[in-house]
């Protein structure tokens, strides 16, 4: 019965045209509040989507690092026991040091990392190679495997094979502060070159890992970590690692490698959230406006029902289930409008970015069933708020018919 009386007045004509006018306005406002909240939370998805399949591309499914100092104990019967634990298929040892890399006059810091044959299995790294091969040498014969932005930086060139790279690591045995015994030095080729996200195309370069631990001076069963590719559930299996090994190592899932990446990337998307809830929020103001114009044009209607038999709670749900009606009409057309321009830029790539330094040209878009649903939500609420003040007026006014 309330949906009958507010479908009756926002179909009726009013006798000020203003009020119609406000209305519509306020539907379009609502409507272009949603499609924006829509559009912008599905391009975020898809970036975010984006560098999310760039990091899972980079790192393992699972590692387990010392929880102290920056090396790790794992002797033959551990490394038995893990990969006995159900769900892991591969196992791969790493060695990781900062080093000093120097090309004639050009040097920069990387991060060396040494990796073991099984290194390309657990990740997609060699699907990222931009010239050359992915290719780490033997430990008297080492190859390196550089990142773009350090290729660029020392400027490196794979394809010149005569022209090695001198690598300066610390030596753990004989460094002394100040001292250049503290520092062992190896020539390398470069092999090949990656690029898969900045942050790692900057950072990064790849060697063997019998190389690096001659290099570093480890012992036969020291590493920097072990990266691990699973097949199950990855809290099932960091429980059985974890209590395997005890407190002297940490196992972490690939979201607790990047912990602060997701998080900030949560906490933005709730940000953006919140800034374009405020378009709805203003939308709002134009409905107090509409329904309020209503109200008083509907003062004798209401004094009627009132004399019917109608209490003060029946006139707010008239006037709530208007509100309701504005803002289903105004985010549905906002809904359609944003799930048609997402279509259309997911199958046509309309809007590119600009430059060409990024690894896609086009913004990306992913529609997701919880955007819609929170979108929705917001919408009704925010519209009921509005509501609330004129349904309330128009239940609480003493109203005569003789007026």
């Amino acid at each position: 019965m309330n949906l009958l009386f507010a479908w009756r007045y926002f179909r009726s004509k009013k006798s000020t045209n203003a009020i119609n006018i406000i209305a519509w306005i306020s539907i379009a406002a609502i409507a272009v509040g949603s499609a924006a909240l829509i559009i912008i939370l599905s391009v975020f998805n898809g970036f975010e989507g984006l560098v999310k399949s760039l990091y899972v591309d980079f790192y393992a499914d699972m590692r387990i690092v010392p929880a102290k100092g920056k090396t790790l104990l794992l002797n033959k019967e551990q490394v038995a026991g893990i990969r006995a634990t159900s769900g892991i298929t591969t196992l791969g040892f790493i060695a990781e040091e900062k080093a000093l890399l120097v090309n004639g006059e050009l040097q920069t810091i990387v991060y060396i990392k040494g990796v073991d044959e099984q290194f390309t299995q657990l990740n997609k790294i060699a699907a990222h190679i931009k010239r050359g091969r992915f290719e780490t040498g033997t430990t008297e014969a080492p190859t390196l495997v550089l990142g773009v932005g350090i290729e660029n930086a020392i400027a490196a060139d794979v394809t010149k094979k005569g022209y090695p790279l001198t690598l300066y690591m610390p030596n753990r045995q004989a460094a002394r502060f100040g001292s250049a015994d503290g520092l062992n030095a190896f020539n390398a080729l470069a092999a090949g070159t990656f690029m898969v996200q900045q942050d790692f195309d900057n950072k990064y370069a790849f060697t063997n890992l019998a190389f690096l631990k001659y290099m570093l001076n480890m012992g036969p069963d020291e590493y920097s970590a072990l990266e691990l590719k699973i097949n199950s559930d990855p809290d099932q299996i960091k429980a059985a690692l974890q209590k395997q090994l005890g407190n002297d190592y940490i196992v972490e899932t690939r979201y607790e490698q990047n912990r602060s990446l997701y998080a900030v990337m949560q906490m933005e998307k709730w940000v953006i959230y919140g800034i374009l809830s405020l378009i709805l929020i203003v939308a709002a103001f134009n409905m107090v406006g509409a329904l309020t114009m209503l109200v008083l044009e509907k003062q004798k209607d209401i004094a009627i029902l009132k004399a019917l038999g109608a209490n003060d709670q029946n006139i707010e749900r008239i006037f709530l289930s208007e509100g309701f009606l504005l803002a289903t009409v105004g985010g549905g057309a906002g809904i359609v409008l944003a799930t048609i321009i997402c279509w259309l830029q997911m199958k046509y790539k309309l809007v590119k970015l600009g430059g060409d330094t990024f690894i896609i040209d086009y913004y990306p878009v992913q529609m997701m069933p919880t955007d819609f649903a929170l979108v929705a939500c917001t919408i009704l609420i925010i519209a009921l708020l509005a509501a609330w003040i004129p349904s309330r007026k128009a239940g609480r006014d003493q109203l005569s018919l003789k007026s």
